[in-house]
């Protein structure tokens, strides 16, 4: 599948601010992350609209397809369409017709639910909650762990593009065993900047094996689920892990750590 991918786009608008400091007040300037709802459209069906930064909306839906299990391959998307509205982005998606058929069931099995949404077993599993092992094998990296996650500690902030303009968004970053950092990703939503980097890692046929993600944000259960649907071996982050985040890696076969600095990090599992 050949992709007009759009990852040159700026995300971010230019609005004019008033700075205070002191008793001092300047009108500036100011570059502001974009978030703008995207609907993911399958073989014309609408299944969410989501709140992203537009930019890497092609990969974003390959990556959103994939964790979110919709499809069982990268093979199964046949073609990603976007259409810019005035204030919005719909992403018309291409899939297999065995995906669409489960896709399709699984929305029938979800029609008429209500509630809080995590408030009992039916809720619990139609988060799908209980991974499946992961399948890679440990990562070996040269000297252990620690001086991997220091590496990359070290590398992320010279790839932040849109967090060095606005401040203001989570990087999602894939790593080689050793530490190096080799292609970043990054978005208002942590869970989105997870999805475009593991879109374009697909697209790019990189074995997700091979290597480990390293995140600016917590570690939240939607991560560590989304990563164990792509059986990636690691997922480091720089802020605190969730209870159930911790939960779903020790299920999954997954490393977790956190506290990622270049002195240290913390082990969950």
């Amino acid at each position: 599948m050949k992709l007009d991918l759009d990852s040159d786009k700026a995300g971010f608008q230019e609005r004019p601010i008033t700075r205070h400091q002191g008793a001092q007040a300047r009108s500036l300037v100011d570059a502001v992350v974009e978030e703008v709802p995207v609907a993911l459209v399958f073989n014309g069906l609408s299944h969410a609209v989501m709140m992203v930064t537009p930019r890497d909306l092609q990969p974003f839906a390959m990556g959103f397809a994939l964790t979110e299990g919709l499809v069982a391959k990268a093979s199964d998307i046949f073609d990603i369409e976007v259409r810019e509205h005035a204030r919005s982005f719909e992403l018309d998606i291409t899939i297999a017709t065995g995906d669409f058929v489960q896709l399709k069931q699984q929305r029938r099995s979800m029609a008429g639910r209500s509630g809080c949404g995590v408030c009992g077993i039916e809720s619990l599993a139609l988060l799908d909650l209980q991974p499946e092992r992961i399948v890679a094998a440990p990562l070996h990296a040269d000297g252990g762990m620690q001086p991997a996650i220091a590496i990359a500690v070290s590398q992320l902030g010279q790839y932040q593009d849109l967090m060095r303009a606005t401040g203001g968004v989570h990087a999602a970053a894939w790593c080689d065993a050793s530490g190096n950092v080799l292609r970043v990703c990054e978005d208002v939503g942590r869970h989105n900047a997870l999805d475009k980097l593991i879109g374009h890692l697909a697209l790019d046929g990189v074995d997700m094996q091979r290597g480990f993600v390293f995140m600016s944000s917590r570690a939240s259960y939607e991560l560590v689920r989304k990563a164990a649907r792509m059986h990636i071996p690691m997922l480091a982050t720089i802020s605190a892990p969730s209870t159930l985040a911790i939960d779903i890696a020790i299920e999954a076969g997954i490393k977790l750590v956190s506290f990622c600095r270049q002195d240290g990090c913390v082990e969950y599992t």
